[in-house]
């Protein structure tokens, strides 16, 4: 008499496992970056179907949520860096240098966010520098220093952040996905101390 129910049971068993699985599945995906093809350089990763029309559902659902609007496949690109030039996640307790090269664009902006790519509120109000504002040094080349106490020149906070990442924007960059993007040409992350 209790076997009709024990099938029941088993397939309702089933049905809510597989559930689950599908919302593990989905959640992971959606924290895992912009979907497929990334192109990285070192540190550097940025993914350019995601402004483009062939887009994949992941990266659709990822912009979704996160209501942003990303650039154009014929703007830009967005590269994030997660970790230091080392392999080394970001930490705001750490000191870090920022030093050029700067990949072929004809304006770019290097700025910090939280992971979840949010303003990192900090005392100066400033979050980022441009190709037009940062200073530079004779030849050309630049240096941001990114540390919580003020610093000389290009200086950069991460605030209270335990957690930041680095976004640099590229407008105009002959960079695409048929592009290997050369890690030489991109800024170095580099740590200097910890507190």
């Amino acid at each position: 008499m209790n076997r009709p129910y024990a099938k029941y049971l088993r397939a309702g068993s089933a049905m809510i496992g597989g559930l689950a699985l599908g919302l593990l599945a989905t959640a992971i995906s959606l924290n895992s970056g912009y979907g497929f093809n990334p192109l990285r350089a070192g540190p550097w990763t940025a993914w350019p179907a995601v402004g483009g029309a062939d887009i994949d559902p992941y990266a659709r659902a990822v912009i979704a949520r996160s209501g942003e609007a990303p650039l154009g496949r014929d703007q830009g690109l967005v590269f994030i860096a997660t970790d230091d030039s080392s392999g080394a996640p970001l930490d705001g307790a750490c000191e870090y240098r920022i030093v050029d090269p700067m990949p072929a664009a004809r304006f770019w902006t290097l700025s910090l966010a939280t992971p979840m790519g949010a303003l990192i509120d900090n005392p100066t109000g400033r979050y980022g520098f441009s190709s037009v504002d940062i200073l530079r040094r004779e030849g050309g080349a630049f240096e941001i220093a990114v540390a919580r106490n003020a610093r000389a020149g290009n200086w950069l906070s991460p605030g209270e952040a335990r957690r930041f990442v680095v976004a640099l924007r590229l407008y105009d960059t002959p960079l695409d996905t048929g592009a290997r993007a050369d890690p030489d040409s991109f800024p170095r992350i580099v740590k200097l101390t910890c507190a």
